[in-house]
């Protein structure tokens, strides 16, 4: 039988992306190499998203730029970094983003500080970054980081976080300053994730339940303060719990996408033939996205996409079962710290656009059209793809060492 480092030779040495190392390789009789139903679920959905934000961004296209396919273009650029990301992403092993996870944080930090000294303002927000032609929106690398620290201290402070105070609180003062970063941009949507994360981690790694509920009730009454404070962030709240109230104004956004998933019905009115994309719908190719999917393929189409962003959220949690039974405790907390994030944003994104929840001004996983989300969400799922491939190896060298010698 061929040795099992010729076998798992997709990620070691040169990266060999060709479809005999993706589809065929084994590495073991009845074991796969690699999760296969993860990657051609994120696959797939990433080449939904493109189908899709070609639909629904060429009349916006057309009447900015004069040239329909402006996006289109631009997103299909933005593809091809995902495949660089993602060849870089699969090479790195884990246990080296846990020994820079500090220095990776700091990084993020100042590229936080830097964006509200030089960033890129857009629709009154400074949220980006430019470098040359690329603009970055660091708050979407932010949850990425910020996922992969939080692994790392729960290794680390694993004991004391479920011993005491002090270890529980320490990654609520890093996560306020970023927070406070974030905030200024503004991007309260950002926040809101970062602490959905830190706090659905804190609670799986068994943090007391009186640290768990104060930090929650902490939470909600500065959300509600965020909100209270801020003018155009409280008539977001009451045009959602009205949006017909004001159908032209603080409404417009929700009532047009009501209307958009209203006419899809159940089998939708075709790929192509919205008709609130014309510009009715506001955002119609980034934040509302998932109401042009409504219309156009119905309930059943929408169905069907959140049926496959649920089984890669799933996907993520089980891998991070399976890792924590392992003792490979940063690779378990980080694929948890994952999951947690694809299905909170897709709740906030699809619960925004139907009407449940304030606009938040979120992308939908791997659909919505937008560079920097689009990379961070491949970085991510890559990195689950790996996660699991040294779960397996892991694996696979405990089975040879207890065999015959």
């Amino acid at each position: 039988m061929p040795s099992t480092e010729k076998q798992l030779s997709l990620f070691s040495g040169r990266f060999k992306w060709s479809l005999a190392n993706l589809f065929a390789d084994r590495a073991a009789p009845g074991m796969q190499l690699y999760d296969r139903a993860l990657l051609f679920a994120v696959l797939s959905l990433i080449c939904f998203g493109f189908v899709m934000v070609m639909s629904a961004s060429m009349p916006e296209a057309q009447s900015l730029t004069g040239n329909p396919f402006h996006f289109v273009w631009r997103h299909g650029a933005y593809l091809v970094g995902c495949m660089i990301i993602a060849a870089v992403v699969l090479q790195v092993e884990m246990r080296h983003w846990q020994n820079f996870s500090p220095f990776l944080l700091l990084i993020v930090g100042i590229m936080l500080v830097a964006v509200l000294l030089v960033g890129t303002t857009v629709n009154g927000a400074t949220r980006w970054l430019t470098v040359g032609p690329i603009r970055i929106q660091v708050a979407e690398i932010a949850k990425f980081v910020f996922a992969i620290y939080m692994a790392g201290y729960l290794v680390r402070r694993h004991q004391e976080i479920r011993e005491n105070a002090k270890g529980f609180y320490k990654p609520i003062a890093v996560f306020a300053v970023y927070a406070f970063l974030i905030l200024m941009q503004p991007d309260l949507g950002t926040v809101v994730v970062l602490f959905v994360g830190t706090v659905g981690l804190l609670f799986l790694a068994g943090a007391r339940l009186l640290d768990f509920f104060a930090l929650i009730l902490t939470g909600v009454l500065a959300f509600v303060a965020l909100v209270a404070l801020e003018p155009y962030r409280m008539r977001r709240v009451t045009s959602f719990l009205d949006p017909w109230q004001d159908p032209f104004g603080s409404g417009y956004q929700l009532t047009q996408s009501l209307m958009a998933y209203g006419r899809g019905d159940w089998f939708g009115q075709g790929l192509g033939n919205s008709i609130q994309k014309l510009e009715y719908l506001p955002e119609a190719h980034t934040d509302f996205i998932f109401a042009v999917i409504g219309e156009e393929l119905g309930f059943i189409g929408i169905i069907v996409v959140l049926a496959v962003l649920l089984f890669v959220a799933l996907r993520a949690i089980k891998l991070g079962n399976m890792c924590l039974s392992l003792e490979r405790a940063f690779d378990g907390y980080l694929a948890y710290g994952i999951g947690i994030w694809i299905c909170f944003q897709t709740v906030v994104n699809v619960g925004a656009s139907i009407g449940m929840l304030p606009t938040k001004g979120l992308t939908l996983p791997f659909i919505s059209y937008g560079g920097s989300s689009l990379w961070v969400m491949t970085a991510a799922a890559m990195m689950l793809i790996r996660i699991d491939y040294e779960r397996r190896l892991s694996v696979i060298q405990a089975v040879e060492g207890r065999g015959p010698k």
